[in-house]
């Protein structure tokens, strides 16, 4: 394991949290997605992480057509940047108390072929999988994701030509990834993401940081990502270790305490430090040779 100087820098730009009261200019439309992910990538990122919201709402969504417009714009920026699609969403089970054997209020369950129906008519340079099942706050939401769902969605993204970008948040997620990886599913080079701080994942901190990338085969392509305060110490502990980063607003909303971030401002800190620690950050085509993307 040794130090990477040549990092990729990914923005997640808006994710599904409740974060809009939370920040004054969360990225909520189609434009605004499309315009933070675009200054994101004149700031260094090389890959740009997309969520859509519900305009009216704020909410994350799953709209086909939200994504359509999203993607659209980015690409008709003329900029050079891998857009990676989301495709966790419809896998919010809300366990209730009294009965939970009956989803509660919330829930939001659909299909592997559902979940990556967006992906299917945009074929962008990336999508997700959410390597496994997971408690996702402190009281009854559970992110469900099956071996049978990651199967699928892993098999048709080689058919589509679309490049999966395996989220673990537990090493018994990343188990699972290399399983697939094992088993042929996924074609090399395998691109992880390493997700730090989520109740109740994996925690952020450097020990966990390196007992997950001791897991991760040897000609991985990986990044690491910890969120809020720990955003950008996991940044820099992802390239100590080998790795590359990922920051945006989608995991942390400060630029430091009390001053609220943009997208930009996120990615020119990730690369001040990338810096400042002697490396210097990919270009886009770099980072498709890296990823073997065409």
């Amino acid at each position: 394991m040794s130090m990477n100087t040549d990092v990729v820098v990914t923005c997640a730009v808006t994710g599904a949290g409740d974060t809009v009261d939370k920040h004054p200019a969360i990225p909520v439309t189609p434009e605004q997605i499309a315009d933070s992910a675009i200054e994101a990538a004149d700031a260094g990122a090389s890959i740009v992480h997309l969520h859509v919201r519900d305009p009216e709402t704020g909410k994350g969504s799953r709209d086909i057509n939200l994504f359509k417009q999203t993607v659209q714009l980015v690409r008709d920026s003329g900029r050079n940047v891998l857009i990676n699609l989301t495709a966790g969403m419809g896998g919010d089970l809300i366990v209730d108390d009294d009965q939970p054997n009956v989803p509660g209020e919330g829930t939001d369950l659909i299909s592997a072929s559902e979940r990556m129906a967006h992906v299917e008519l945009l074929r962008p340079d990336i999508a997700t999988l959410d390597c496994g099942t997971i408690n996702f706050d402190n009281a009854n939401y559970v992110y469900v994701q099956t071996p049978n769902m990651l199967r699928t969605m892993a098999a048709r993204y080689a058919e589509i030509g679309v490049k999966p970008e395996m989220e673990v948040f537990d090493l018994g997620h990343l188990r699972f990834a290399n399983q697939m990886v094992a088993e042929g599913i996924i074609k090399g080079p395998a691109m992880y993401q390493v997700c730090l701080g989520i109740p109740w994942g994996a925690g952020a901190d450097p020990a966990t940081m390196m007992a997950m990338v001791n897991q991760l085969p040897g000609d991985a392509f990986w990044s690491g990502f910890g969120i809020s305060r720990t955003q950008m110490p996991m940044a820099a502990q992802a390239m100590l270790l080998g790795g590359n980063v990922r920051v945006g607003l989608e995991d942390n909303l400060y630029l430091e305490k009390g001053v609220p971030a943009s997208n930009a401002e996120l990615v020119e800190k990730a690369v001040r430090i990338i810096k400042d620690l002697g490396g210097r950050v990919c270009d886009t085509d770099e980072t498709r040779e890296k990823l073997g993307i065409r």
